[in-house]
């Protein structure tokens, strides 16, 4: 029997934890940030829509390493605007997001929407703006996700031209907020650009949520895979300066046919613990919004302003003691962190908080207010504690996406959206169609695949999933791929196929290699005409 799939559930309701944690964050911990200016050093405030919204996946990494293709490849579905290609094909920031009918909303129009969590890059001005859009499509990979495709990092070559924004900012911005980042690398162009190491720069602190890929790994032999792996480990060891070692994934991530080789089985399990650790996201959304509110409350913000208001003369020699106090910034948190026992961890950056210090006049800042103290730090001994258990009870209960290992998560979407017409469902208002109906399409090929069926030896009549597994793998074909294949074939669920559904999996399986999606169910022309009774009865 197949072990690769689990059964898809629902991801049911998580707006009582929503509610829980805006409630905190309005209550105790916005106040604060307002009157110690904390969005003009750091972040921007938290709105509704960055609590409500799905987890978002951004999709990076240098031009033609497949960074779109990986996202077709998740939700089996191109995407308005995406184009695929060896030079440098996507030239926008793409948020992908479900929605019932297909359409792209322009960067202007989105950051004003109060539903969409972007209504703060507009302090990216329009040069940017004019390269940001929404597609909203109706996926079911998307009803549960959102995925951030990003404009290929340019290469040596290339540095000298300029986007007209703050590039690094910009992803900085979205790492931040989404709660996974995926770093794709082209195998066979494995070079480290100035751009792509400004872009690290920006990952800086959130290497937690950084899942580095090296694609294309089926298309070279297994020790010029290991120079790569190598050069690659090394060059990440000397940008991100941890004595953890970042997790790197070998594959070639797309649906197609890969290429046989020496590391094959090595690439399917790395794609599963890849598409594992995706699949998991809305599972884990509550624990990383917490974890990012946890992180704001213990930034020692409020303790530097009101430290420099504190310092600052009355009347004369101003500008002279805010220019002392700034190159002095790095004193001053060793005091701070003594006197109100606050760990080096908590503070920010020295060399960022000293260039947004210069802008700033040190006598508006604000005093400390022991009331609002207090409520931070009930914010972080008492409330986060108390809602600890509801957020246990609702990661227990909350079930993770539709398994990409069974085709469920790879998509296949729904019967509108069939792209061509091998697996389209055939319309049921002409003459001609109902006559159609009656046979089954795969009949005029089942003498071939019968011989295939008996050469696997059957037992009573039906193969077992080990024996269908076997000869399937020699496709070539991602699992994922197979894995839904076998579902939509195995029509009486008894894990295993006899001779009319073993002809269906490899008729699809042949229109898979010729290049063609697969439908999310089967269309009833594809039922074998034995099986369309039970099928009628199962759905009813």
């Amino acid at each position: 029997v197949f072990c690769w799939f689990t059964n898809p559930k629902s991801l049911g309701d998580v707006n009582m934890v929503t509610e829980e944690l805006k409630n905190l964050y309005y209550k105790r911990l916005l106040p604060i940030e307002k009157y110690y200016s904390f969005h003009h050093f750091h972040s921007p405030s938290y709105e509704d829509a960055d609590f409500d919204n799905k987890p978002m996946v951004l999709v990076m990494g240098q031009y033609s390493a497949g960074k779109t293709t990986f996202i077709r490849y998740l939700i089996e579905q191109e995407f308005p605007g995406s184009r695929v290609g060896p030079e440098p094909t996507t030239d926008c920031f793409t948020a992908l997001m479900y929605g019932d009918t297909e359409r792209i909303i322009p960067g202007n129009a989105l950051t004003v929407d109060p539903k969409k969590p972007f209504r703060n890059l507009n302090i990216f001005g329009n040069s940017f703006l004019n390269r940001l859009q929404c597609v909203q499509m109706p996926n079911q990979v998307l009803e549960n996700i959102s995925i951030i495709d990003t404009p290929g990092i340019l290469t040596a070559s290339k540095r000298k031209l300029s986007r007209g924004y703050d590039f690094p900012a910009v992803l900085r911005w979205f790492a931040e907020r989404v709660d996974r980042i995926i770093l794709l690398f082209d195998s066979h162009k494995l070079e480290f650009s100035d751009e792509l190491t400004w872009a690290f720069g920006a990952l800086l602190g959130f290497e937690d949520k950084l899942r580095v890929v090296l694609n294309k790994a089926d298309r070279m032999d297994s020790q010029q895979l290991m120079r790569v792996y190598g050069a690659l480990m090394w060059s990440l060891g000397k940008v991100f300066r941890t004595p953890e070692i970042l997790r790197v994934y070998i594959g070639s991530f797309w649906s197609e046919p890969r290429q046989m080789c020496d590391h094959y089985q090595l690439i399917e399990l790395e794609e599963e613990d890849l598409l594992s650790d995706i699949r998991n996201l809305p599972r884990n959304a509550a624990v990383r919004k917490l974890n990012d509110l946890v992180k704001r409350a213990r930034l020692a913000h409020a303790h530097i302003i009101s430290y420099l208001k504190q310092e600052m003369p009355t009347i004369f020699c101003k500008e002279s003691k805010k220019h002392n106090l700034i190159y002095q910034l790095p004193v001053i948190f060793t005091k701070i962190q003594q006197r109100h026992q606050v760990p080096a961890g908590d503070f920010p950056d020295c060399t960022k908080m000293q260039e947004k210090l210069l802008g700033h006049d040190f006598s508006k800042f604000k005093a400390l207010k022991p009331a609002l103290m207090t409520s931070l730090d009930k914010l972080l001994t008492t409330d986060i504690a108390n809602r600890m258990p509801l957020l246990q009870q609702q990661e227990m209960s909350k079930k993770s996406l539709p398994s990409v290992l069974d085709g469920e998560f790879l998509g296949t979407f729904r019967p509108e959206h069939y792209r061509r017409d091998p697996f389209k469902e055939l319309p049921k208002d002409d003459e001609s169609s109902e006559i159609d109906l009656d046979g089954w399409v795969v009949e005029r090929y089942k003498p071939k695949y019968d011989e295939i069926f008996y050469n696997l030896s059957p037992s009573e009549g039906k193969l077992s999933g080990t024996k269908v597994k076997k000869w399937m793998i020699t496709t070539l074909l991602p699992n994922s791929v197979l894995a839904h294949i076998w579902r939509l074939s195995d029509i009486d669920g008894d894990g295993m196929l006899d001779n009319e559904e073993f002809a269906l999996a490899v008729h699809l399986i042949e229109g898979k290699l010729e290049g063609h999606w697969l439908p999310r169910q089967l269309p009833s022309h594809l039922v074998p005409p034995s099986k369309r009774l039970s099928t009628v009865r199962h759905e009813d």
